[in-house]
């Protein structure tokens, strides 16, 4: 058995009673995942998977990642290579490779995520290694070119209430509206993801503006004309079912300048004159001004900063964005939001949920602000913190000041589809050991920690998201 039935449960026996009286209540709730990077078109083409490398290993940066670390080449791995170089196209040898080295993700979330979707959807009864590569691939591969494991039929199988993916105003949302006009049911919603035409040092950036402007029929290289072509865009995106928009910003930093000044930044940046420091304070202000929008068109506003994007230049060059050389960098998050909370901090109907990736944020200044402003909530586990001890450590650490209420239940962040039921297992199980331990020292009584459970597991992200 590769999966203990009380795996992340406390060791005590009494809490450890507690806890799965708790998870038994939330084990089979719906899955909401308002926040994850899947890739639509899985679900308008309900397509088979092409093979076990093509499901597990090239799309998601958590596995090769850590491959990388150990120096094997991201080519050996099938990674597509930006020049269209050669790698390795053999899903058999890229397989075993992973599996040679499956034993580098001990203790690690990733084999967590990996062992469940073997065990629960493939039925593996034995941990991977070089000897059953083989045996394995044979397995999964089969199970991949039945019905039952396309994409829609898995969406199904997983509960999946609704699941948010993530494109860029440039995105005509080809695949949104295959999957609207065919009849399908499952929810699979868009999200607003602005960086491309909002960041100044984004690669592209004034082409993606003469795109913006094309597709908009604005004049995107005016400001008036810009901040209509977002109007537009958002709006577009809300016809397909977007509830939030998305901001990955190197820092929180947010300005609130009178309009001759933001125009006449504007102005530096589209001629291409800005420097480095203009560019900051353009994706500031432009935090101020979505904000704004989301007070008008009701879109919820995700702002998680604090990664320095592509550090590792190589694997840029050939490989490009996205490749797990994304870095965690300190986040000043009290002085830098203070702008645009001057500005929309009390607004009843203004949703922002903050992201960190720096964990020293949590009880210095993301908990105090969430428990303060009306407009703020935290997410509490994106990426790096989407694992066990950094899921426990966001509810000591903001609890006491923030309380549950001003969080929203768990974000899964993913682009394996396969790995989203096991980080919803991870995170229940996790609530629900935290809060067996407050029942055992008499911080809440068990009836309370039910509804806590749920309201984590559930019902949180529901509301905030406005699913």
């Amino acid at each position: 058995m590769i999966l203990h039935p009380d795996r992340l449960l406390p060791a005590d026996p009494a809490t450890r009673a507690v806890a799965k009286r708790l998870f038994e209540r939330v084990e089979g709730l719906p899955i909401v995942s308002p926040h994850g990077h899947t890739d639509p078109r899985w679900f308008a083409e309900n397509a088979a998977f092409a093979d076990p490398a093509q499901l597990f290993v090239i799309p998601d940066h958590y596995v090769f990642r850590m491959l990388h670390s150990q120096g094997i080449p991201l080519e050996a791995l099938g990674v597509p290579r930006r020049d269209g170089g050669a790698v390795e196209t053999d899903p058999r040898a890229i397989w075993r490779l992973f599996a040679h080295n499956y034993h580098l993700f001990r203790g690690t979330p990733t084999r967590m995520w990996l062992d469940h979707a073997f065990s629960t959807l493939f039925g593996l009864n034995e941990r991977l290694h070089a000897g059953n590569a083989d045996a394995a691939y044979d397995l999964i591969d089969a199970a991949l070119k039945t019905p039952a494991f396309r994409p829609r039929a898995l969406f199904e199988r997983f509960n999946i209430e609704a699941i948010a993916t993530t494109e860029s105003p440039l995105d005509d949302l080809r695949w949104h509206a295959m999957l609207r006009d065919s009849g399908w049911k499952g929810r699979v919603i868009t999200a607003y993801r602005p960086d491309p035409v909002i960041d100044p040092e984004f690669e592209g950036f004034q082409a993606n503006l003469q795109r913006f402007a094309g597709i908009t029929g604005e004049d995107a290289f005016s400001w008036s004309g810009y901040l209509a072509a977002h109007r537009k865009r958002r709006a577009y995106f809300r016809s397909f079912g977007a509830t939030s928009t998305d901001h990955g910003h190197p820092s929180a930093r947010t300005a609130n300048l009178p309009p001759h000044e933001a125009e006449a930044l504007f102005g530096r940046v589209v001629k291409g004159t800005a420097s480095s420091g203009d560019a900051e304070l353009f994706r500031a202000q432009m935090l101020t001004e979505m904000a704004l929008m989301s007070i008008d068109d009701g879109l919820v506003m995700q702002i998680h900063p604090g990664s320095f994007r592509n550090h590792d230049a190589g694997i840029f060059a050939r490989f490009g964005r996205d490749k797990g050389a994304d870095i965690p960098s300190q986040t000043d998050y009290v002085r830098a939001l203070k702008p645009l909370l001057d500005r929309v901090g009390g607004n009843l109907g203004l949703t922002i949920i903050l992201f960190t990736l720096d964990e020293t944020a949590y009880s210095r200044e993301l908990a105090p602000l969430a428990g303060h402003y009306p407009c703020l909530k935290l997410g509490p586990a994106w990426w790096f913190f989407d694992a066990p001890e950094g899921m426990r450590r966001f509810r000591e650490l903001t609890t006491e000041t923030a309380g549950f209420y001003n969080t929203v239940g768990f974000n899964d962040d993913t682009r394996a589809f396969p790995s989203i039921p096991a980080r919803h297992d991870v995170a229940r199980r996790v609530d629900c050991a935290y809060l067996a331990e407050l029942v055992m020292t008499h911080r809440l009584d068990e009836a309370e920690a039910h509804e806590v459970a749920y309201d984590l597991a559930y019902r949180l992200a529901k509301s905030a998201y406005r699913l």
